[in-house]
């Protein structure tokens, strides 16, 4: 019980003088302390620091990406949304490389503004798969899922497994068993992040394709597959709406 005690005042303490320095201290500094990775898994106070940040430089366009991305991951979608419109408002050369914003959109339910995004990213990095399946999604509930697959975006590059299958997935061309199968011969390490994307992108296309129970089976699947990158994330706000029985996609 003294240890316990002993370590609470500790912390407690801590975050009063993280509190009081960074009330003094310049927003490039707070910036910094927000994006040092040993505090990346204290959400809240990421916000938090990042928002003191803009307050007092408003006119630090990195900062509202950053916040973007933190509003995002804990939820917050209209705010994301707002962050990241406010970002390329101020960084306009920046706007191509937004495929955040496209997510944002999405879950937002934007879908046009969605699909515009993807569509100017493209631009920027013309063989990403993903960048593909997120416009997919998002024509699916304006335009349906035929029009979605005649105008995939051209991809034929993506070395990554199994972005290939997912491709052909969305297009048509192959069953679901496809992506699952191709992650079967990976060593213990590249199978987890594979079934990781396999999982998410079977979930996100079920989806689409409006059978929810199969969409629940694979999200779950892939946030219960951690991998260190904002697309878990992705899959962790996504299956947050789906157990809190919002729509995040709906169909056409």
């Amino acid at each position: 019980m003294r240890f316990q005690l002993g370590l609470a005042s500790v912390l407690l303490f801590a975050g009063v003088v993280t509190r009081l320095v960074t009330a003094e201290e310049p927003a490039e500094k707070i910036l910094a302390t927000a994006l040092d990775p040993a505090r990346q898994h204290s959400r809240g106070e990421v916000l938090d620091l990042l928002s003191q940040a803009l307050k007092k430089e408003p006119d630090l366009a990195i900062g509202y990406y950053h916040r973007g991305r933190a509003n995002f991951v804990l939820g917050k979608v209209p705010e994301a949304v707002a962050d990241f419109d406010k970002y390329v408002a101020l960084r306009p050369q920046a706007e191509a490389s937004q495929w955040e914003r496209g997510i944002a959109y999405f879950y937002a339910g934007e879908y046009a503004k969605g699909a515009k995004q993807f569509e100017l990213y493209q631009t920027y990095h013309d063989q990403d798969v993903e960048n593909a399946t997120w416009r997919y999604l998002c024509l699916v509930p304006t335009e349906g899922v035929e029009k979605a697959q005649q105008t995939m975006l051209p991809i034929d590059r993506d070395p990554r497994v199994p972005m290939a299958e997912i491709y052909d997935l969305y297009r048509g061309k192959v069953e679901p068993a496809a992506v699952l199968a191709a992650t079967k011969e990976l060593n213990k390490e590249a199978k987890h992040t594979a079934e990781f994307y396999a999982h998410l992108y079977l979930g996100l296309w079920y989806g689409a394709a409006g059978k929810k129970q199969l969409e629940r089976e694979h999200i779950f699947a892939a946030e219960a597959r951690p991998i260190g990158h904002y697309m878990h994330d992705v899959a962790r706000v996504h299956a947050e709406r789906l157990r809190q029985g919002e729509q995040p996609s709906p169909t056409k």
